[in-house]
């Protein structure tokens, strides 16, 4: 007996009570877990996205989808009574699943936040089989919940003593940021470490047949107004014999250029939530376009039509049309849909969607495959080598000010530069002038889109700076050099 159990192939369940396809880091530490530790991996999540086409492949990677809980009714009735009830049920939930439903593990990795009822569920379940308990500290739950009660209301508290007090029962934790690690050690007596967010292998730059590929895919979307007609959505071309074209593409007799009078794509992922104030992007869209007009000399009452004609026929200006790519899913989206359908913008159109999880890196820039980029690498002329987007924004704040957004990471691992919000910890991720610039006000980010899209395509060096200096980030940090480093040990440690 004691044979067979030493010959066994060691077990992990990584459990987010959660969308698993919305937690790139736990679908990341999952592929870890499989391919580097030598694991069978079973993710007990939430449904709601698929995840990544390399974990629902993976035969080492076993998915269990557990229910999402919806309690509208009763939550009209009394708010408090419908948490309560949420987490009593979500907690049985996690025991049948975690105690009954997949095989015994050898250790439980869970994402923090949500805090209640996981950290409970998961802590009784490790105990009940005697497997060990990880957990990977992305923020803090209680300040989620402050948001919107404050931080000295009764329930938030309870919250913190809940998060503190079952998060200091964990084996092991990870965290991802150094100020985290400090307020963890200094604060709430555990000892993590730092795990930074890093890009998977799969993020590359892509090739322009890839891109025109995916603009091919998406022009529909892209070319479709949120409201009255814009600069992009007049913008579109019959396809002709021996030649196809995008927004952004030509493709003629099977030879893909870019245009040089293509928009600049400016992509933005947002979980529509509170710790993301989206109307800083709307204000500095609406001050690109009032900017650009006023230093081109263009009349407030001028012809727009005329004008998108004349940038359609192939008249270039020194300052580009913006369109702005955001995508995401969450509970602001539809105010925000709203308020951008109101806009009567010259130079700058938004398109919101959600996109497939190969088609999202793809976007920011990625090639579909790791053969085909080594292909690339080998055979390619460097200039067909670029990423989709032109630059990323972040609006990220965070609730704690204490992690970084996942996002960022992404964008870097497609070597394109960002635009990031600026709080305490983001220059651990974001360097300024070398792989990004930093906003406090939507006037300084629209400083930034006027300084670094003048000239574009060609002669705007501050940005391609910039996208040099994400580049090298991108292709010197990988997620699976900085798991191997640093969770293996722990991992390998804590199971013993």
């Amino acid at each position: 007996m004691a044979a067979a159990e030493e010959g066994r192939r060691k077990r992990a369940a990584v459990v987010v009570l959660g969308d698993i396809g919305r937690s790139p880091r736990m679908q990341y530490h999952s592929l870890s877990l499989a391919n580097q530790a030598g694991m069978e991996v079973d993710i007990v999540a939430n449904g709601g996205s698929d995840p990544h086409l390399s974990l629902r492949e993976n035969p080492s990677i076993h998915i269990h989808e557990m229910r999402s809980v919806k309690l509208t009714g009763i939550s009209k009735i009394s708010g408090a009574l419908a948490l309560l009830l949420k987490a009593a049920i979500q907690f049985v939930l996690l025991i049948w699943f975690l105690c009954f439903k997949i095989p015994r593990p050898d250790v439980f990795v869970v994402q923090n936040p949500p805090s209640v009822p996981t950290l409970a569920a998961v802590k009784l379940a490790s105990w009940l089989r005697g497997a060990k308990f990880i957990v990977d500290w992305h923020n803090f739950g209680y300040t989620l919940l402050g948001m919107s009660h404050g931080r000295s209301h009764i329930i938030v508290k309870i919250y913190l003593w809940f998060e503190k007090y079952f998060g200091q029962m964990a084996d092991g934790a990870f965290c991802v940021t150094k100020a985290m690690q400090h307020e963890l050690a200094q604060n709430w007596g555990i000892r993590a470490t730092v795990l930074y967010d890093q890009s998977p292998d799969f993020f590359h730059p892509a090739s322009l047949v890839e891109k025109h590929g995916l603009f091919s895919r998406l022009d529909k979307s892209i070319c479709t107004a949120m409201g009255n007609a814009d600069c992009i959505s007049v913008d579109t071309e019959k396809e002709i014999e021996g030649m196809n074209t995008t927004i952004f593409t030509s493709k003629i007799d099977g030879e893909i250029f870019l245009k040089p009078n293509r928009p600049a794509l400016v992509v933005s992922s947002t979980s529509w939530t509170p710790d993301e104030d989206f109307s800083i992007l709307l204000e500095a869209a609406v001050m690109y376009d009032r900017r650009v007009a006023a230093t081109l000399g263009e009349e407030d009452s001028m012809d727009e039509g005329q004008l998108w004609i004349d940038i359609k026929n192939g008249k270039q200006f020194v300052y580009p049309r913006l369109l702005f790519i955001i995508t995401g899913k969450g509970p602001d989206r539809m105010k925000y849909e709203e308020r951008i359908k109101r806009l009567k913008l010259r130079r700058v159109a938004f398109r919101t969607m959600w996109l497939a999880s190969e088609d999202y890196p793809l976007l920011l820039g990625k090639s579909a495959d790791c053969q085909t980029i080594s292909h690339l690498r080998i055979n390619a002329d460097p200039s067909k080598i670029a990423g989709s987007a032109d630059l990323g924004v972040s609006l990220h704040t965070s609730s704690s000010g204490l992690d970084l957004p996942m996002k960022v990471v992404d964008m870097f691992g497609c070597g394109l530069p960002v635009c990031a919000a600026s709080f305490s910890c983001i220059e651990e991720l974001v360097k300024v002038n070398k792989n990004g610039l930093l906003f406090s006000t939507s006037s300084e980010l629209a400083d930034e889109l006027t300084m670094l899209f003048k000239g574009f395509p060609e002669d705007c060096n501050a940005l391609k700076s910039l996208k040099d200096g994400a580049l090298s980030t991108g292709s010197t940090s990988k997620w699976s050099i900085e798991w191997g480093t640093y969770a293996l040990p722990l991992v390998n440690q804590v199971v013993g």
